[in-house]
């Protein structure tokens, strides 16, 4: 489990493409404090430590995750939002986050608003309905509170973020661009509430 608060910006320095992709990436933890076998979140992807060394360590990438993430993410050179997993007794500043990514967004603007921007990320159809204004989203690993939401004619969403300088300065979305992918992962209760709804309205039939 993870929280959406980001602690590194760690980059790929190197893939190999065995059975599954190994990415090694570079990072400012101390690495004698992970144990092989620890789960990291690689811009919202919970990914498992497999080898480490002093400021880098290791993770194995299945087709399956890089067919649900980014494509972009898994390249030589970018940048990825690291969080290690939460432990009992950690504050919990962001909110509740597996580390799955449900789906990709498209940034589709991106507006100065006094010192912070203004984010509009379509999201895809199946997961319309689990946005809410005010409600909790993860962003590439990110925790952010969606301000607006805009249901489309072809059944996605606009929803919109206001991501304020620490969170650019800290993070990715510093120099995100129009037209970017992102991982999006739904708040863990809107999820339980979808499907809650779901077993109400067929029993219902």
């Amino acid at each position: 489990m993870f929280t959406g608060i980001i602690t590194d910006l760690g980059t790929i320095t190197d893939i190999e493409q065995r059975g599954d992709l190994h990415v090694r990436i570079a990072c400012a933890y101390d690495t004698d404090t992970i144990a092989i076998g620890a789960s990291i979140a690689c811009s919202g992807a919970c990914m498992t430590v497999v080898e480490k060394g002093p400021g880098w360590f290791g993770v194995d990438v299945s087709h399956e995750s890089v067919s649900r993430t980014a494509g972009n993410r898994w390249a030589v050179g970018r940048r990825l939002n690291l969080e290690r997993a939460l432990k009992v007794g950690d504050e919990l500043g962001g909110h509740i986050v597996t580390g799955h990514v449900d789906g990709m967004g498209t940034v589709a603007s991106i507006t100065l608003e006094g010192d912070s921007h203004r984010i509009l990320i379509r999201a895809p159809r199946d997961l319309a309905h689990y946005l809410a204004p005010k409600g909790s989203i993860t962003v590439d690993g990110i925790s952010l509170t969606v301000n607006e939401v805009q249901d489309e004619a072809d059944g996605s969403v606009l929803f919109g973020l206001n991501i304020i300088p620490h969170t650019s300065a800290v993070t990715t979305l510093g120099g995100i661009a129009v037209g970017d992918p992102v991982n999006l992962e739904i708040d863990v209760l809107a999820r339980y509430l979808g499907r809650m709804e779901q077993i109400r309205n067929h029993t219902a039939v």
